[in-house]
């Protein structure tokens, strides 16, 4: 996923509940079905706003009661053009998660597409100044072993003091980055302190978490609107508009 931090300019606060509507899933569905098909995809009708966005897919359990199971999910900060930006991520989310293997035709029936338009990006002053279940958070930090010396000793040892080596400056990795959509954090049922150390180590991070390093992190949140729809209403949609199956 893209994790270049948006500009504050180029994207206005949303206060509309429709800004993420249906048919943004449906379009990203009908890229995925012809992908796989040969199908034509049908013309988007919707306006050809921009946003930055991410495609989720999940595929939905056979039990009654279980939760969906991420499926893939891939998105991008910068604002785009929702109607080939919606067709492009659909299959970037369905084919490019590298923590999957691509989406294959026989999962169709099985799925669900959610999409999130994200609005409202602020600065935090801190790696606390967000709200669960409200922001979701882009998170960026330098490597901790680039960090100054903590100003009070401490008899706990450093992240990396179990290592037989200390990497040098020019092999670190300067700068980590990592995002969590709004729903993620109550989703998993986490505090802000949990979803940070997550996001830390999502990021990349694979040491222990000090608050030095939570302290080093500069948080940018923001929210998003959200639209989910499965497979049956995809398939009543693209017949209802002549669409083949």
């Amino acid at each position: 996923m893209s994790l270049i931090p948006p500009n504050p300019d180029a994207v206005v606060s949303e206060d509309e509940d429709n800004v993420c509507i249906p048919e943004h899933c449906f379009r990203c569905f009908d890229a995925l079905f012809c992908a796989l098909t040969s199908h034509t995809l049908l013309p988007a009708e919707f306006p050809d706003e921009k946003y930055p966005l991410f495609v989720t897919w999940n595929t939905r359990s056979l039990r009654p009661g279980r939760a969906p199971r991420l499926r893939g999910c891939i998105g991008i900060f910068q604002p785009i053009s929702l109607r080939d930006g919606l067709a492009e991520y659909a299959l970037i989310s369905a084919f490019e998660d590298s923590r999957f293997k691509g989406i294959e035709q026989h999962e169709l029936v099985n799925l669900e597409c959610g999409i999130s338009l994200l609005t409202d990006f602020e600065d935090a002053s801190s790696y606390l100044d967000w709200t669960v279940g409200v922001h979701g958070i882009h998170i960026s930090f330098p490597h901790p072993t680039l960090l100054p010396a903590p100003t009070s000793p401490s008899t706990s040892p450093s992240p990396l003091s179990s290592s037989s080596s200390v990497p040098t400056r020019s092999s670190l990795k300067h700068t980590f980055s990592a995002t969590y959509l709004p729903e993620i954090a109550p989703e998993q049922g986490w505090d802000k302190i949990e979803t940070i150390d997550s996001a830390i180590h999502k990021a990349g991070w694979n040491g222990r978490i000090t608050e030095d390093i939570r302290r080093s992190v500069k948080l940018r949140r923001y929210q998003s609107r959200k639209c989910t729809v499965d497979w049956e209403e995809y398939v009543q949609w693209r017949t209802k508009n002549g669409g083949r199956m």
